[in-house]
């Protein structure tokens, strides 16, 4: 990567639950700011103010099911504001953002694990996106059972990981 380049870099990972994503893109941003890049860490959702309440929507259980088409839709307006308010303006500036989910993470979850049409899903994210998208994306691959034991294991430690269990509660198939 060209320090001098004015064009930022737009780095994804995506995976499935425990796969260890926040870990890696953590650690990449660390790394790379060790060497002088200019980056930024964000995630989805919850990287703007709105994308917070929004979060906090989605993550945290509720008394009443948040039927798929409202999910999706939560999910694809905390995108609008995370690429205008955030990823945008720091690609302009020439640095490397580094996201925690992201678009193959709605046509995962959304498309696949909710049954919402994949080319509907493609048509709302390019809305969004206009000709945004990344340059590189890290899958990280695990089996699914693993994952949900190790997302488990954190609940019991971290009081804020044990409030967003929504997508653990699906069934193996889901994931």
């Amino acid at each position: 990567m060209d320090k001098q380049k004015n064009k930022g870099v737009l780095i994804t990972f995506e995976g499935i639950e425990g796969s260890g994503k926040s870990t890696q893109a953590k650690t990449l941003y660390e790394w790379l700011i060790s060497k002088g890049y200019d980056c930024v860490l964000t995630k989805e959702p919850g990287a703007t103010l709105i994308g917070k309440k929004i979060r906090e929507i989605l993550l945290i259980p509720q008394k009443e099911e948040i039927v798929q088409e409202a999910e999706l839709f939560l999910y694809l307006a905390d995108r609008a504001q995370h690429i205008n308010l955030v990823v945008k303006p720091a690609l302009k500036k020439g640095k490397i953002v580094i996201i925690d989910r992201f678009i193959d993470s709605t046509i995962a979850y959304q498309g696949y694990g909710r049954g919402i049409s994949i080319e509907f899903l493609t048509k709302l994210n390019k809305f969004i996106l206009k000709d945004l998208y990344p340059d590189l994306t890290f899958l990280l691959d695990l089996n699914p059972e693993e994952g949900l034991k190790r997302v488990n294991l954190r609940n019991k430690t971290d009081e804020t990981a044990r409030l967003e269990v929504r997508f653990e509660q699906e069934k193996l198939s889901f994931h």
